[in-house]
């Protein structure tokens, strides 16, 4: 039985028997507590201490594992460097600017576009 079957699309959850809601709530309890665990385990392991066995010093598993992916952009790994780049706190930002703008212009836009449009047309023979 494939994962979608499961699924109750368009608003149909009320037509779950009693049963069905509370055994999908004790499901959805469960996959939260093993996220949550989940969580503690990796951010233990972030700050937890691991020494080198040759240098003795002493990192953080989120400086060590900081270190590997600078190393691994170092080396060219494009992923690598992305990740290095945001989490420095670099990262490029997407910036969507609303505007109003008089309908008027919005019509003069418009027409020039269809023309453009017209143009190479009537230049490709199309």
């Amino acid at each position: 039985m494939a994962k979608e079957d499961n699924l109750i699309l368009g608003g149909q959850a009320h037509k779950l028997t009693v049963d069905e809601q509370s055994a999908g709530g004790k499901k959805s309890g469960e996959a939260r507590r093993m996220k949550r665990d989940l969580r503690k385990v990796m951010e233990m392991l972030l700050n937890k201490e691991y020494s080198d066995k040759k240098t003795g010093d002493v990192k953080t598993g989120a400086e060590l594992i900081a270190f590997k992916q600078f190393q691994k952009a170092l080396e060219g790994d494009t992923k690598a460097f992305e990740v290095v780049r945001d989490t420095a706190g670099q990262k490029p930002i997407d910036k969507i600017q609303i505007a109003e703008i008089d309908a008027e212009v919005m019509n003069e836009v418009d027409q020039l576009v269809n023309e453009a449009e017209a143009d190479v047309i009537e230049k490709t023979g199309d």
